[in-house]
């Protein structure tokens, strides 16, 4: 099983709001994930986020792939990356 962080997409039509997820690669954006890591929402003006950072970093260390939204979100936030 290929683990990936990725943004699932929550939130009203027009009213975007994300979740940043643990999810198998296989399955659909929005399906179940494994765990839920942190919160994105690009409505805000500047864009909010929170994360659990131990978490990340050990989903990292664990050899799962970052999707190119979560890895600027965790640039911005200064998150440790391997």
């Amino acid at each position: 099983m290929a683990v990936k962080l990725r943004l699932t997409r929550v939130g009203r039509k027009h009213l975007p709001y994300y979740r940043i997820v643990a999810i198998d690669s296989r399955k659909a954006r929005d399906g179940k994930p494994i765990e839920i890591l942190g919160n994105y929402s690009p409505i805000a003006d500047p864009p909010v986020w929170s994360l659990r950072e131990e978490r990340i970093e050990y989903w990292i260390s664990q050899g799962a792939e970052v999707s190119s939204k979560v890895k600027a979100i965790l640039k911005k936030a200064k998150v440790q990356e391997q």
